[in-house]
């Protein structure tokens, strides 16, 4: 049985779209689910959209995502080098450009700008050249004149104008086309780069690669990927198109939703193994519909004769969730790390943080929460008294100001602020008041937090207050209630 091979070769352009990740992830879990190998090789002939930095990014976002490859620019395999500009000093690209046109599957093409220019038609709502094979028909003996003498060229694609070309996919099936549908594609550009298409071909042929999974936008291009196979006689590898990936407006997933990138998503305080498991159900999902998976689980589960031909909904709320249940079950100590950056933003008063995250650790979605939770540990809100009031707990602004005033000697004259020792203490007058536990702990939260909704209850506030600022909040509390009564 072949060994499989499978690359993620993007583009070093800026930050990772979630379209672009989740092929890389499909692309390893592919590889992981049968033993094989997960390649990275980069792309960047297109000089014009380098982005410097992007290579950082394209490297951060593998290792943060958990994508470890087996060969790359770091680590060759044997079919180096697996950047395509390094491949195209060596003339590579150049060279099996130039056997198709021995062939006549190719041709060299010297139209200038201008006469392009002329071709161009509106198609839809596009304006695009529909190249004439003028320079097709050019006599062997014009063509090494012009080249000779440098005049710029490119080398085109010679694709048929008569019959049909039948391509297949593994999810979609096989797929026919006229070959009249087919343009004469640029395989080498003016500048001695290959195009992305020409050089998917070759660079995929000479690494073995078994499967090539990508976006289903390239479905119309297919065609031509296999014209290339074919012309210079080699086995086509699987190709595996993916749905489209939409917001919830089912409009295509752009950089104005806020979340299109796995930076984008990382810095809005998801964690990244939340992101990977929501990216890897974009279009995918096991036999048994189970939801939260690790990496480990989706290398054991994933079939990608599952994938959904349907565009996938990229939903907010649905990644809230999941991220939210990643931090429930994440062990104590990697919450205080990640979380720290964000408790430090508005808690800087000497107080214990890691008990103020214990308590909202399973209240949170993202880590940006948690800001939202725990301010009023920083300082007592400005709150209106009507919180006071509350018909469960039969509270109000009068029973509410009495049990404070009850409480404010108790807990003064109180040392050990402990959760066991306020909640012994606070139970005691409960008992000998003679009223409900609500009656006395609903006031008492409300005057320490200032909030109608808090991370624990009183006791555990207190206790992390101490007994100055509790006493502080309480004696504040008295004189909001004095004004209104």
């Amino acid at each position: 049985m072949t060994k499989i091979r499978t690359r993620f070769a993007p583009s070093p352009t800026g930050r990772m779209h979630v379209g672009n990740l989740r092929t890389a992830l499909y692309e390893y879990l592919i590889a992981k689910h049968e033993g094989g190998d997960f390649i990275l090789r980069i792309e960047d002939t297109d000089q014009e959209r380098f982005f410097e930095g992007a290579l950082e990014i394209i490297y951060s976002t593998m290792e943060k995502a958990g994508l470890a490859h087996d060969e790359g620019p770091d680590k060759d395999g044997g079919y180096g080098p697996y950047v395509q500009s390094e491949r195209q000093k060596s003339g590579i690209y150049l060279q099996y450009a130039k056997q198709l046109v021995e062939k006549g599957e190719a041709y060299y093409c010297f139209c200038d700008e201008k006469r392009l220019e002329s071709l161009k038609q509106i198609i839809g709502d596009k304006e695009i050249v529909i190249y004439d094979k003028h320079c097709l028909h050019l006599p062997k003996e014009e063509i090494e004149e012009k080249l000779k003498s440098g005049i710029p060229y490119v080398i085109r694609q010679n694709n048929p104008k008569e019959g049909t070309t039948t391509f297949h996919d593994d999810i979609y099936g096989a797929i026919t086309v006229e070959n009249e549908e087919l343009d004469d594609m640029i395989l080498m550009k003016s500048d001695g780069f290959p195009t992305y298409n020409f050089a998917n071909v070759i660079d995929d042929h000479l690494m073995n690669i078994t499967h090539v999974v990508r976006g289903n936008e390239y479905i119309s291009s297919s065609p031509k990927y296999q014209r290339l196979y074919d012309a210079f006689g080699w086995e086509s590898p699987k190709y595996i198109h993916l749905p489209l990936i939409t917001d919830e407006n089912h409009k295509k997933l752009s950089k104005r939703s806020g979340h299109s990138s796995f930076e984008d998503l990382l810095e809005q305080g998801f964690i990244p193994e939340a992101v990977v498991n929501y990216i890897a159900l974009l279009g995918w999902s096991p036999e048994d519909n189970k939801e939260i998976m690790s990496l480990a689980e989706l290398i054991e589960k994933f079939d990608y004769h599952h994938i959904n031909k349907s565009p996938a909904v990229f939903d907010i709320v649905k990644l809230r969730w999941m991220n939210g249940e990643y931090i429930k079950a994440m062990e104590p100590e990697r919450f205080y790390e990640l979380a720290m950056p964000y408790i430090t933003q508005v808690i800087k008063k000497n107080l214990d943080l890691k008990k103020i995250l214990n308590l909202v650790k399973t209240r949170i979605e993202v880590l940006p929460d948690i800001a939202g939770h725990v301010d009023f540990f920083e300082e007592l809100p400005d709150y209106d008294i009507a919180m006071y009031t509350h018909k469960k707990m039969k509270t109000n602004t009068e029973n509410s100001l009495e049990v404070l005033k009850d409480l404010l000697p108790i807990l003064e004259a109180h040392e050990e602020y402990s959760i066991d020792a306020l909640h012994e203490r606070i139970m005691q007058y409960v008992a000998d008041k003679g009223i409900k536990n609500g009656q006395a702990l609903w006031p008492v939260r409300t005057a320490v937090s200032g909030k109608q909704m808090t991370p624990g209850g009183a006791f555990e506030i207190m206790e992390i207050l101490g007994k100055e600022e509790t006493i502080k909040r309480i004696k504040t509390g008295i004189e909001k209630l004095e004004k209104a009564v």
